[in-house]
């Protein structure tokens, strides 16, 4: 039995909301998702550029998909099948269909360069990808290195029925010339895929908990992306955990949730695809939220209930004209995560929306939902939240003592919703799972008496761009391969737009090199996010008696 003693955020809770959640209440995600597509069956689902399916429609065409992997390719199951798209209708179809067929999910960040892309399909093992062609052409390249015997491929408007999926693909690939030229012997387009499971039976599989349902990739501190094992049981967890927590303030088949971060994230992943889903919602996608007066237009006359996204999402949108016209009578719920939510821009959406912006705090290894604000707060707290349903955290010093209440340590967490471990990486995962299964987050922070839990500082070198996770050491593997430079290192400092930006501080082995030159050389090899937007050339580097580059210097010093 727990008590408040035990965990002194019950305390805390919202009437409701229970301790502990059903595990078992559901054996896997497809299981879930079939019931929910027989329960909300003629409600709309998910929305993309005026196109909208339905439960029934995103039931019949996954079922579709996963009748071709299963009975054209021939995939068993548990083989991974790589996932490289963002937010357009196919993606659903795609995810449901894998996991309804047994198989596993490997999440690609689209924006990929050849050498980030190359080590994820390489080291999943992913034997078939879904592709946009936008971003074919990468894949193109490092195709021949992988284990990838299957490509499907498809373009934006795939989905939008004709004509607007005609007129859609022709100004995609023509107009604004975003499909680069690539070739893919044997490629298969998606909708052929799904024309031809159609007709075919979807062989009977068990899926249980220990299934896995996806290989989700964070950064690692050995430079090199690293697959956390999130099982049928985790995510189950997860959103059963997040349902109990937001429970009052959703109506079942009423919401209308905006899905503006990318899906293959796994806050969207989670929150909105998985739990908005099993609520019966419709998930209106947006394929390019960094076009904000496009994005804000597309919320006109649309009468939307909740929305999730980062600090930099939510202050973009309040400094887009227009935005703050918009009708916000229904929004009962917005959710932060994935990087700390600064006051002003909360205290600013309040006033603007009429809603509080509630921060969470979560990562990829627990699915991620650890800690949730009570969604009727009256104002933000400035805590990352009370721990949800079924979880534990502990505040621990470095030898795995657990402190006192109110002391500064790292915050540990334990739950159903906890990762297996890293795929193929045993040594990494014992370096944050205790064998008790107490997961090391690498975030230093205190709980108060009440159970709130507030993020003090960061214990890893890790950077964090607008809820994205960057890793030193994969930055500085990528520009010490740059000719002239000697040595490098690379920190996070603060910026007003994205949370923390990449910093480089660079020893010249090459009087003539520039920065223009390792700015060149990082967007050949690193996406978007892990550029750096700040270069700075020195003659040494500090570092301690052994040699070790000390960061935190580099990070306290001026840009």
């Amino acid at each position: 039995m727990t008590t408040s003693n035990d965990r002194p955020w019950l305390a805390s809770y919202p009437s409701g909301i229970p301790a502990e959640i059903d595990v078992n209440a559901y054996s896997s995600i497809a299981a879930l998702f079939e019931e929910t597509c027989e329960r909300f069956r003629h409600r709309p689902a998910f929305a993309n550029l005026g196109r909208t399916l339905s439960y029934d429609d995103l039931d019949r065409l996954s079922r579709g998909f996963a009748s071709y992997l299963r009975s054209v390719l021939n995939l068993g199951k548990g083989d991974r099948v790589a996932v490289m798209m963002p937010n357009v209708l196919q993606y659903p179809i795609a995810v449901f269909g894998i996991l309804r067929a047994g198989l596993t999910v490997v999440n690609v960040n689209p924006l990929y360069t050849a050498r980030e892309l190359r080590h994820q399909l390489k080291d999943s093992g992913a034997v078939a990808i879904v592709v946009l062609d936008n971003f074919a052409a990468v894949l193109a390249e490092v195709l021949a290195e992988t284990d990838v015997k299957h490509v499907l491929t498809t373009s934006i408007g795939d989905l939008l029925g004709f004509p607007k999926s005609l007129v859609t693909n022709f100004v995609v690939k023509h107009v604004k010339k975003m499909v680069p030229s690539y070739r893919i012997d044997h490629a298969v387009r998606f909708n052929r895929a799904l024309a031809q499971g159609a007709g075919r039976q979807l062989p009977a599989t068990q899926i249980g908990h220990e299934d896995i349902a996806f290989l989700q990739y964070t950064g690692g501190t050995t430079g090199l992306a690293k697959g956390a094992i999130l099982t049928h049981g985790n995510m189950v967890a997860n959103m059963q955990q997040a349902a109990a927590w937001i429970a009052s303030g959703v109506r079942p088949g009423e919401e209308i949730i905006i899905t503006a971060l990318p899906l293959y994230h796994i806050l969207a992943l989670t929150a909105n695809c998985l739990v908005f889903m099993r609520a019966g919602a419709l998930n209106q996608l947006i394929t390019n939220p960094r076009d904000m007066p496009g994005f804000v237009k597309s919320l006109k006359n649309l009468p939307f209930t909740a929305i999730t996204g980062v600090n930099t999402l939510f202050n973009g949108l309040l400094n887009t004209p227009g935005f703050d016209k918009l009708d916000f009578s229904k929004l009962r719920l917005t959710l932060g995560g994935g990087m700390a939510v600064q006051r002003s821009v909360a205290d600013r959406w309040h006033k603007v929306t009429g809603c509080i912006l509630g921060e969470a705090y979560g990562l990829t290894e627990t699915s991620p939902a650890v800690c949730i604000n009570p969604i009727d707060l009256s104002e933000f707290n400035g805590s990352i939240g009370l721990p949800i349903p079924s979880t534990e955290v502990s505040i621990q010093d470095d030898d795995g003592k657990t402190l006192d209440i109110g002391s500064v340590g790292e915050l540990c967490v334990r739950g159903p919703q906890v990762m297996r471990g890293y795929w193929n990486k045993p040594e990494e995962t014992a370096k944050v799972l205790s064998s008790d299964g107490w997961l090391r987050t690498g975030d230093i922070a205190r709980i108060d008496e009440r159970g709130f839990v507030y993020i003090v500082d960061r214990k890893k070198d890790m950077i964090l761009v607008s809820g994205f996770n960057v890793y030193p050491n994969e930055i500085e593997d990528v520009v010490i391969a740059c000719p002239g430079v000697l040595e490098v290192a690379a920190v996070g400092v603060p910026d007003e737009k994205s949370g923390e930006a990449v910093k480089l501080v660079i020893v010249k082995k090459d009087a003539n090199l520039t920065a223009e030159i390792v700015r060149e050389h990082c967007k050949t090899n690193l996406t978007g996010y892990k550029q750096p937007k700040y270069i700075e050339f020195r003659d040494s580097l500090p570092k301690t008696n052994v040699g070790k580059i000390l960061r935190r210097e580099l990070r306290d010093s001026p840009k």
